[in-house]
């Protein structure tokens, strides 16, 4: 476990979760959510009852999700759906009703268009609310949620910027104390692989960890073309992954997964981070704002790097995983090895289904049970880890926690956006590009 040793100055700097918790001052950053909002049947088990389920966003991922939740056992139906794109409703409603005939009932008025619907989701007649747009709306929308006093599943990662992370933390409070279950698209932790090594790692199978690596490293993100009708929001809301009001940028988007793993097996956050990145393939309008390589050196306070690398190039190596290294010696998480120094093998982890399927089926498990499990706090702690590393690698400067989580850099008003219509958080430039991270120059624009 993550030691939490003296600095220079005598004071004893946060490593754990709970220390991050209370060093950030999180309950009173970000603001307050109403608490005094009704509690919905949150503190039941629901048992054989059936759980009534919502989705918003219907996407591939979030069409994905409702199809796992439908997978689960005991009475569970789909009721709502919503989208900003009556296409993309259409479309997941013929996926999710071709796998689950009798579990899916969604009236017509119950299928909502715009990007107010999430509220009106969360109006209707459901228990559990899946939150799969963008990730950039999600702050906005899990605040909701918690205040509908709805149960959620919502994808990673929680948020794109330091603003947006302090929110989902204050709502969370409000979770906490209706009750409410919270589980993220970090599936990782569902999977027995993972845990049975990650424990091991912990009970220093390894020894003392010197430090760990960290991968994406894989192929880009389709690009869709710009269409005369479509408005500069459209454009971007339909290459999300290109923009990092929407997505974060692949650092946040992507390396999430890998980043959280080093932080699960830590039991700690990176007290700094420093890094390097930027756009070799990507170029013109077309790929929006984001990098398209990231390497970030990260520090924790005993002073154990984690070395990351996010790539989304075609053609160069790949590799998703991480591995971690200790004084006697190495795991290969992802595949669930341990060895010794000499590379001899000390444990190998039983192997499971996808995490994707797993972590549906533990969260209706749990409710059904009684339990409300709540994954907000990791999820939200890693998800700044990423936005730290995208802070480093935009700036190129070395980085410490405090200033990045208490970054008063917001990505986009996503409480103003109304349709379509609205006025885009970013635009091209007259030369038909989009202001890009300049690292050394425009530290400000983005911590």
């Amino acid at each position: 476990m993550e030691k939490s040793p003296s600095n220079d100055t005598g004071i004893s700097r946060p490593a754990t979760r709970r220390n991050f918790l209370k060093a950030s001052s999180i309950l009173v950053a970000g603001g307050t959510v109403a608490s005094n909002l009704p509690i919905a049947r949150s503190a039941h088990s629901f048992g054989s009852d059936e759980i009534r389920v919502g989705l918003v966003g219907c996407g591939g991922r979030g069409t994905g999700a409702a199809i796992q939740a439908l997978n689960t056992e005991g009475p569970v139906k789909l009721v709502s759906l919503c989208d900003v794109q009556e296409n993309r409703i259409s479309s997941a409603y013929r996926s999710i009703k071709g796998k689950h005939r009798d579990r899916v009932d969604v009236a017509e008025q119950h299928k909502y268009v715009g990007f107010d619907g999430y509220k009106r989701v969360l109006d209707s007649d459901i228990d559990l609310v899946i939150l799969a747009t963008p990730p950039g709306f999600r702050p906005m929308q899990f605040e909701a949620a918690v205040q509908a006093g709805k149960h959620v599943f919502m994808e990673k990662p929680v948020a794109v910027d330091a603003p947006g992370v302090r929110r989902i933390l204050a709502a969370n409070e409000i979770a906490k104390s209706k009750n409410l279950a919270v589980q993220v698209g970090l599936q990782r932790h569902h999977q027995t692989h993972y845990k049975e090594t990650i424990e091991r790692l912990q009970q220093g199978m390894i020894g003392d960890f010197l430090f760990a690596r960290a991968y994406w490293n894989g192929t880009g993100a389709g690009i869709r073309e710009r269409s005369k009708r479509q408005t500069e929001l459209e454009f971007q809301m339909n290459n999300w992954q290109q923009f990092n009001w929407l997505s974060g940028d692949s650092i946040c988007e992507r390396h999430i997964h890998n980043i959280d793993v080093i932080n699960w097996m830590m039991q700690a956050y990176p007290i700094e981070a420093q890094g390097q990145g930027g756009r070799q393939i990507h170029s013109g309008a077309r790929t929006g704002e984001t990098f398209d390589h990231h390497f970030v050196e990260y520090t924790y306070a005993s002073g154990t790097k984690l070395i990351s690398q996010c790539r989304t190039v075609d053609g160069c190596w790949s590799q998703v995983g991480e591995f971690a290294h200790g004084t006697r010696g190495w795991a290969d998480i992802a595949a669930g090895k341990i060895f010794d120094i000499g590379g001899n093998l000390l444990f190998e982890a039983t192997r499971t289904q996808d995490g994707w399927e797993q972590e549906q089926k533990d969260l209706f498990a749990s409710l059904r049970n009684g339990e409300r499990p709540n994954e907000t706090e990791y999820a939200a702690l890693s998800t700044m880890t990423a936005i730290m590393g995208r802070m480093a690698t935009y700036t190129g400067a070395k980085l410490s926690w405090e200033t990045c989580f208490h970054s008063n850099v917001s990505l986009a008003d996503f409480d103003s956006i109304r349709d379509f219509g609205s006025s885009s958080p970013t635009s091209q430039m007259v030369t038909g590009q989009y202001a890009t991270a300049i690292p050394g120059v425009d530290k400000r624009r983005h911590v």
